[in-house]
């Protein structure tokens, strides 16, 4: 897509949002333009390359733990690359190399799902940008380093492939905090990895390790630490370099086969 193109799709959403306060306005115009620092937690979007974006979860100060502003911005993302037909793959990744994501904003559930009406909100949210990401027909690829925790592990398991380092690590500890992981939110890993490593993921609360995560399916492949980053990106550019149109068509027929449909 041309570049006067991208821009009008950028104008457009930041048009529909025009109504929002002028802090969420500037946030959301910061991750629509390349990446750059930010002090904020946000989403940050990188269109350098004509065929890979990437998504960056940003909120180091906290090894990126998601907010609901995050989310939202995850799915409204997500729509504005689906349909840049120019983009050939989505590479999702935490700003840094500590953390992909160390699960939610655990501060901000005092105020954004202290009621059960704001719980079922915060969690519709998360499930509507964990199925964005899901059904994104372009081909997305998570370069996990470090932490991938909770929330960071939904985002990465509703990826098309999952290259972490062998630092990173995988888990969902929260029977410590006293509430459920909601099915919205597990439905990628249970497809992903099955009944039985869900129920040791949220029954134990335990910490995989990389090798550990592996063996059980959750990620595709682990590489050291140093060539994390190459190799997602390796990844990215071999899926580019395949017909346009192939894995458009092999993601949703792998969807329907695992469904049964027809």
């Amino acid at each position: 897509m041309a570049n006067h193109l991208r821009q009008q799709i950028r104008e457009a959403v930041a048009t529909k949002l025009s109504g929002l306060t002028t802090t969420a306005t500037r946030v959301y115009q910061s991750r629509l333009h390349p990446l750059a620092d930010s002090n904020l937690p946000c989403l940050l979007v990188n269109t350098d390359s004509e065929e890979i974006a990437t998504l960056t979860l940003n909120n180091p100060g906290k090894l990126n733990a998601v907010n609901l502003g995050m989310w939202l911005q995850l799915a409204e993302n997500i729509a504005v690359l689906v349909v840049d037909r120019d983009i050939r793959c989505i590479v999702l990744r935490g700003a840094g190399d500590e953390a992909f994501a160390a699960g939610g904003d655990l501060e901000e559930f005092v105020t954004a799902r202290s009621t059960l009406e704001q719980a079922l909100h915060y969690h519709g949210q998360v499930a509507a940008a964990l199925n964005a990401v899901a059904d994104c027909p372009h081909p997305t690829v998570a370069l996990i380093q470090g932490a991938c925790i909770g929330g960071g592990m939904e985002i990465a398991g509703v990826c098309d492939l999952r290259i972490c380092n062998e630092s990173a690590r995988f888990g969902a500890p929260i029977n410590r905090l006293g509430f459920s992981m909601y099915p919205g939110e597990m439905e990628g890993l249970l497809k992903l990895a099955g009944a039985a490593v869900m129920k040791e993921i949220l029954l134990e609360g335990r910490i995989l390790t990389a090798t550990e995560a592996y063996e059980k399916g959750l990620v595709t492949r682990v590489v050291p630490d140093s060539q994390a980053a190459d190799e997602a990106y390796a990844t990215a550019r071999r899926i580019c370099a395949g017909a346009p149109l192939v894995a458009g068509w092999h993601k949703p027929w792998i969807r329907r086969l695992q469904t049964n449909q027809p």
